[in-house]
């Protein structure tokens, strides 16, 4: 069977049609409004980067807990979305470039020396993971708190788009739903 993308609600897809569609409810941080237009895309606008996060860290805030209503009702079940966050950070925080390559959906297009190059797969993106993971990157991915994700029918995004992942239903009813990396990027500077 062919993967699929998540099935949105008719209200989201409709929502979609106007200028201001992404900057409903499914927005979860106040912070990341800027950006809510933003799709995974070559480039995305810097609007700041937010505190350091503890990946897996302890109880969760009002404001995660604000955040897994926002996937829930924009994308589903959040759990699987918050496991690839946290490992990613995990991963990025430890430059473990096999479990960062472990969590993508490949092929992957990612920027080395400013030219568009698509990895599509494990092997490739471990072999060229220096060339791509920039500071910036990184710091973007390590530094977005959980509560400071952006949601919408895009996926989650970390830092000002550095970083995006999103689900792919594996069944006819959406019922097994794939969560991974499918973007990473340079922020605009």
């Amino acid at each position: 069977m062919t993967p699929r993308l998540l099935a949105l609600p008719v209200a989201l897809m409709l929502a979609a049609c106007g200028p201001t569609a992404s900057t409903g409810d499914a927005t979860a941080s106040a912070d990341a409004a800027p950006a809510a237009s933003e799709a995974p895309a070559a480039e995305a606008p810097a609007t700041g980067t937010s505190a350091a996060a503890t990946p897996g860290a302890g109880a969760r805030t009002e404001a995660d807990q604000a955040v897994d209503a926002s996937i829930e009702r924009v994308l589903g079940d959040p759990a699987p979305y918050r496991d690839v966050v946290e490992r990613l950070q995990a991963a990025v925080a430890s430059d473990d470039a096999a479990a960062v390559a472990a969590l993508v959906r490949y092929p992957i297009q990612v920027q080395i020396d400013g030219t568009p190059t698509t990895l599509d797969n494990e092997q490739a993106f471990i072999g060229r993971y220096g060339d791509f993971m920039t500071p910036a990157i990184r710091n973007a991915i390590v530094g977005t708190r959980y509560a400071d994700l952006f949601v919408n029918q895009d996926g989650v995004m970390l830092g000002d788009g550095q970083a995006w992942i999103s689900g792919t239903c594996q069944d006819d009813a959406c019922d097994d739903v794939d969560v991974r990396v499918v973007t990473l990027q340079p922020g605009a500077n």
